[in-house]
């Protein structure tokens, strides 16, 4: 590997840690959502893979360590990921240790990092083995995956109800675009699709508000305030085992461990489960707090890096939530990567190893000191000059473009038709990880039919 395209993995991982610091921050956003879109266009644009590799981790934990920021500070949160974290953040935020709960998030991320990248890599290379057995069954992986986050969800009838119905919707698309010749037969519509079920929530908010009834309910007298109280900066506070107990960074550490070997779960329901699991012992209410936020942003980015580093690693398949959602243009985004042919194939283990070091190290090393010491301004910045809708409204524009450039205008309805569905069934409690888990499953349950 040459000085130049090790300065490029830096450069990359540069610019993703200080744009995903942004992005992160804003309340609402989805990590889906905002990850995929840049990634694929990456991809698609001929960036070396191994740029684009350093460039998404990097990414992933500027993104998750700034999501928890806003949960913080204003009790709102940043993405999907912060979700769990609020109720605690707001506990402590009316104790007035909203300062002390950011510095606390902070370092759980990095613990988390700093643990599940080795074992990651690790795992990884222990799976490579059993490859070829393990992809010889993906499909029908696939669609246990499915079924056993619906049994592992909330709404556990709904979910396993919705597989076979929007299994249909989309085998149905596809061959309805076969049968009036939009795409040559046998040609699989698969990015767009994807996309459309990323932006669900968005479309479908979107179409809500074509009903008059529904923006009269919506119609608001004043602003919404929100307050955000000056902190003190202290260097000393930049180093995470002094702003963390032995038994918060203990807790972390191991909560994290256990989540890599989980890979094949939802992130969201492991941060959940795992934090509240490690946390719920400790009696008094905000030193619970404090351990479950802690632990809770530790196995956010351990949950994210695992899902994406073993299976990219190890299979070339993406057999786990986030290899499927987020770090799906790693493993397929025709025509430069598919699933016989992406990183898998292309990178060696020294450039999967050198490609996560030098992203997370950036990373960390830049949004890490961002979160501690500018995370207020950064959000005061956000919270008054970066609207929410132009955010969401540039991300919908590049799913729209994809659309039109996999299967014409026709694409664009199909899109918003499984936009409209998945947005429902997401409100109603049908996890992304089981619809996206149907999408890669959908041919092989419908040739079994």
């Amino acid at each position: 590997m040459d000085l130049i395209l090790l300065a490029e993995m830096i450069v990359a991982a540069v610019a993703a840690a200080l744009l995903y610091t942004i992005i992160g921050i804003i309340p609402g956003t989805d990590e889906t959502a905002v990850l995929v879109p840049v990634t694929l266009i990456l991809v698609l644009a001929g960036v070396q893979p191994v740029v684009v590799l350093c460039f998404f981790i990097s990414a992933v934990i500027a993104n998750n360590l700034m999501d928890a920021v806003p949960a913080a500070i204003a009790g709102i949160p940043g993405g999907v990921m912060a979700s769990p974290l609020v109720d605690h953040a707001q506990l402590l935020k009316r104790k007035g240790m909203a300062d002390r709960s950011l510095r606390k998030m902070a370092a759980g991320s990095l613990i988390g990092v700093l643990v599940s990248v080795p074992v990651s890599l690790l795992l990884a290379r222990s799976l490579i083995p059993l490859a070829e057995a393990i992809k010889a069954y993906a499909d029908p992986l696939f669609f246990a995956g499915a079924v056993l986050l619906a049994l592992l969800s909330k709404n556990k009838l709904l979910a396993l109800a919705s597989i076979l119905p929007f299994t249909l919707l989309i085998e149905g698309l596809r061959y309805l675009y076969w049968g009036i010749g939009i795409v040559p037969r046998g040609t699989t519509v698969f990015i767009s699709f994807f996309l459309g079920i990323t932006i669900g929530p968005v479309v479908l908010t979107l179409f809500e508000l074509l009903n008059k009834e529904k923006r009269e309910c919506l119609k608001c007298d004043q602003p919404r305030r929100i307050t955000l109280q000056k902190v003190p900066f202290e260097w000393k506070s930049l180093n995470p085992f002094r702003a963390l107990k032995k038994q918060e960074w203990t807790t972390s550490a191991g909560a994290s461990l256990i989540s890599c070997f989980t890979f094949i779960l939802s992130p969201v329901g492991m941060t959940t489960l795992l934090g509240e699991l490690f946390s719920k012992r400790t009696q008094d209410p905000v030193d619970r707090s404090v351990l479950a936020i802690t632990t809770m942003n530790a196995l956010a980015n351990a949950t994210y890096l695992s899902g994406t580093l073993i299976p990219l690693i190890a299979l070339g398949v993406p057999l786990s939530p986030v290899a499927i959602g987020p770090a799906h243009a790693l493993f397929d985004a025709p025509p430069v990567f598919t699933t016989t042919h992406n990183m898998h194939h292309i990178l060696s283990q020294t450039d999967f190893i050198l490609a996560t070091v030098i992203g997370a190290g950036v990373a960390l090393i830049v949004t890490y000191t961002l979160a501690i010491k500018y995370a207020q301004s950064i959000c005061a910045f956000v919270f008054k000059r970066i609207p929410h809708e132009a955010i969401l409204g540039l991300f919908c524009a590049f799913v729209l473009l994809l659309a039109y450039m996999d299967a014409g205008w026709m694409n664009i309805g199909g899109v918003m038709l499984i936009g409209l569905v998945s947005g429902l069934l997401h409100r109603w409690g049908v996890g992304y990880g089981i619809l996206f888990m149907v999408l890669y499953a959908a041919p092989w349950l419908v040739s079994g039919l």
